[in-house]
């Protein structure tokens, strides 16, 4: 079994973590670390874990009881966290935020497991990808590898709101979020920088820019992206060329008919689906950003870590009906 700790367990993503890992087979939750709810039952604040997990949150921890930690702090500190702690050689890191993502001073392996598979087996720390760079690369990653990104990308992608995270905001809370849509950091989003990292790596060089505009959805859970790319030649049998990319992925998948958002929300899927109009591709990429965006994906990532089933733990059926 990989014993495993979770620091930042009370959010939404330590949540669904817990809810993973606890019907794992091959794993067991040695920990789950929330100093604001240490004491508290997993439960209480995971309603939808009652009668699943008699874990309680804890304020303490020990590393050499684990083989593992999932770091599911806010964005920024967990490398403060590993500055301020000593993490044996021997624990695996896999973190979920976005301090280590980009590539530099560090050690840690971008962790996208449809391009990245064989880093990933052989690392120790992991960055675990952002839910919007996730259904954005996915769905570009083909073109890429075939040198066909020559030309601006024009990105649009709605999330639900627990992609926001669990604390209250102006533009999470219920009364403003309903019957409501809204776009957001225009151009600049941060999950741009790792996008591009990995359409550099698998093209060689990106002139074209990715003009993402991100959506705010009247949902909780799910992201629906639409990408338009323009192609130099219309005779490219793109279709093709993302059966044939995905072949041997675990988890992202091409779809001959349209796609609804339905079909991958509660699961660690990537579906993708292409419409061609002469030279002008629309790709359409659907993940729910809580699993194939953030712990599914971490999770997927464990299991190569430790040479498990790479699908132990994930065959979760959609909410489609």
């Amino acid at each position: 079994m990989v014993r495993v700790g979770i620091f930042g367990a009370a959010g939404y993503t330590g949540g669904e973590l817990i809810r993973l890992l606890t019907n794992h087979p091959s794993a067991e939750i040695v920990f789950a670390n929330s100093e604001s709810n240490a004491g508290n039952k997993v439960c209480e604040v995971h309603e939808g874990l009652y009668g699943d997990c008699d874990l309680q949150f804890t304020s303490e921890y020990a590393f050499d009881k684990v083989d593992v930690i999932f770091l599911c702090f806010g964005h920024g500190k967990s490398e403060a966290f590993l500055q301020e702690h000593s993490v044996p050689d021997n624990v695996k890191i896999i973190d979920l935020a976005q301090d280590f993502r980009i590539r530099g001073n560090h050690d840690f392996v971008y962790g996208l497991p449809e391009i990245h598979r064989d880093a990933i087996i052989k690392c120790s720390h992991l960055a675990n990808p952002g839910c919007f760079a996730t259904a954005i690369q996915l769905g570009l990653l083909p073109l890429a590898k075939a040198g066909l990104l020559t030309h601006d990308v024009s990105v649009n992608a709605i999330t639900g709101s627990t992609g926001a995270g669990q604390k209250p905001g102006s533009t999470t809370h219920f009364s403003w979020r309903s019957d409501n849509l809204s776009i957001y950091k225009v151009f600049t989003h941060q999950h741009l920088h790792e996008i591009r990292q990995s359409l550099k790596e698998l093209q060689g060089q990106l002139d074209a820019s990715i003009d993402f505009i991100p959506y705010r959805g009247n949902f909780t859970r799910g992201i629906f992206c639409t990408e338009v790319v323009r192609l130099d030649k219309t005779d490219i049998d793109a279709v093709s060329l993302y059966k044939a990319f995905y072949q041997d992925a675990a988890f992202t998948h091409y779809v001959d008919s349209p796609l609804d958002m339905k079909q991958v929300v509660n699961t660690n899927k990537c579906l993708l689906h292409i419409d061609q109009f002469d030279n002008k591709l629309v790709i359409t990429s659907i993940i729910d950003n809580l699993l194939k965006g953030a712990v599914g994906q971490a999770v997927q990532n464990m299991n190569l870590m430790f040479r498990l089933d790479e699908k132990a733990g994930l065959m979760l059926k959609a909410s489609a009906f």
